[in-house]
């Protein structure tokens, strides 16, 4: 797809408008094309997964709603979807693939005995397709969290079926890393916590962090793998006591020396995520993004361009910490077209780091020290009305991608001559 003339005397005037504050939109267009995003797996079949031993429900606080028609079934409709949804968002970007998504055949295999051999058709296809890989352990919808508790039970065997999980989740992102030349980010989230009040918290705490430190006693090289451990404040079934809290992780990722994952819906709804990143910068050499939208609570909304994603876009560019992110989504709605899902949240998240780095730091950064908040604050406020869109158009068109009225029309053609198919 090629610029139109509208776009094009569109996207003229706003270079110009951007020149004038001293913005080079032609480097800042550069900048983005750079930035890979990590397209969550989950939001194509409502986080099912392809195991055939699999409890029905997801448990561990996780709950997809809505019953829209679609959904992959198998390993080929998701990579077909996967595929329609990259072609639709501008740029390069990476698969995020959890352990219950192995091609394991027509074999059961329990999560304490998955191997790099049940990924390789999903490192082929990233191969094919250019794109990296990434990965995570999958801890919940298992017969051994049901207690609530995994990595932090109080069951030593149970505690062991996790670990051993994990460890291998490890060595297979690993192989992935090595396989296909670029880092895999393995990710560890866990469900566990407590409905009402807790009298152990420090007991269930200790036994995390020991396991933890049997796990990640193995080094792999950063080329390969890169760890990053996820907090989060409360989820279903865990409303009055979560292990892995955000405090719990912080110190166990510096002192350990791993990535932490900072979830949008993990915090409190008051929190912003945006002021935490110029601290935790200061002690992290990488961060791990999630980005997600809650409402009242962990419900991992669509993306949109809302007030949080722009917030935390902004501040990422204004500490120059861009190449220090690694930004993944997570979000899973089942009430709508899940291709259009996918497509929505990640291009909001383009947007917000777009209009993030059309902002004139410069000169924000000049009336900041000066004192004259007058002048900060009446910028700030121009850029609000400033011809953002051309410049996201002018995006897409360099990317060949539609926006606007073809962008819904290719969604809702897929779901017309694919999606209907299934059901």
């Amino acid at each position: 797809m090629t610029a139109t003339p509208s776009t094009s005397a569109a996207f003229a005037i706003a270079r110009e408008q951007y020149a004038a504050l001293g913005v080079d939109v032609d480097q800042t267009l550069k900048t983005l094309r750079s930035v890979s995003l990590s397209l969550h797996c989950w939001q194509g079949d409502d986080v099912r997964g392809f195991e055939r031993h699999a409890d029905a429900a997801s448990s561990g606080g996780i709950q997809v709603t809505g019953g829209y028609r679609g959904a992959a079934r198998t390993i080929a409709e998701l990579r077909a979807d996967v595929a329609k949804a990259a072609s639709l968002i501008p740029g390069s970007h990476r698969l995020n693939l959890h352990a219950m998504y192995g091609d394991f055949g027509a074999k059961a295999v329990d999560r304490d005995a998955i191997e790099p051999v049940h990924f390789k058709s999903w490192m082929d296809w990233c191969r094919d397709q250019k794109m990296g890989l990434d990965f995570n352990s999958t801890c919940f919808g298992h017969p051994h969290a049901d207690s609530g508790y995994t990595l932090s039970s109080t069951d030593p065997a149970i505690r062991a079926f996790w670990i051993e999980h994990v460890r291998r989740c490890r060595e297979i992102s690993a192989v992935i890393g090595k396989t296909l030349g670029t880092p895999c980010v393995h990710n560890l989230w866990i469900p566990d916590g407590a409905k009402d009040t807790t009298v152990r918290r420090s007991l269930h705490r200790t036994l995390l962090r020991d396991a933890l430190d049997t796990i990640y006693a193995k080094k792999y090289d950063a080329d390969d793998c890169r760890d990053a451990v996820e907090s989060k404040l409360f989820g279903i079934g865990s409303e009055s006591f979560v292990v892995g809290s955000h405090e719990f992780y912080m110190g166990y990722a510096i002192t350990r020396k791993l990535l932490i994952c900072l979830d949008m819906g993990h915090f409190h709804p008051t929190e912003s995520l945006a002021d935490k990143i110029s601290s935790m910068l200061l002690f992290n050499d990488e961060l791990l993004l999630h980005v997600s939208r809650g409402v009242r609570w962990d419900s991992d909304h669509v993306v949109t361009l809302n007030d949080d994603t722009t917030s935390l876009m902004e501040e990422i560019v204004r500490a120059d910490a861009l190449s220090r992110m690694r930004i993944a989504l997570d979000f899973f709605d089942a009430s709508m077209n899940r291709i259009g899902a996918w497509v929505l949240g990640s291009r909001a998240t383009q947007k917000a780091l777009l209009r993030a780095l059309l902002e004139p730091r410069a000169k924000l950064a000049a009336y900041e020290e000066e004192g004259n908040f007058f002048a900060r604050m009446s910028l700030l406020e121009d850029l609000k009305a400033m011809p953002f869109g051309a410049v996201w158009d002018a995006f897409c068109a360099h990317a060949g991608v539609p926006t606007g009225e073809a962008l819904r029309t290719a969604i809702m053609e897929y779901e017309r001559t694919v999606l209907a198919a299934r059901g």
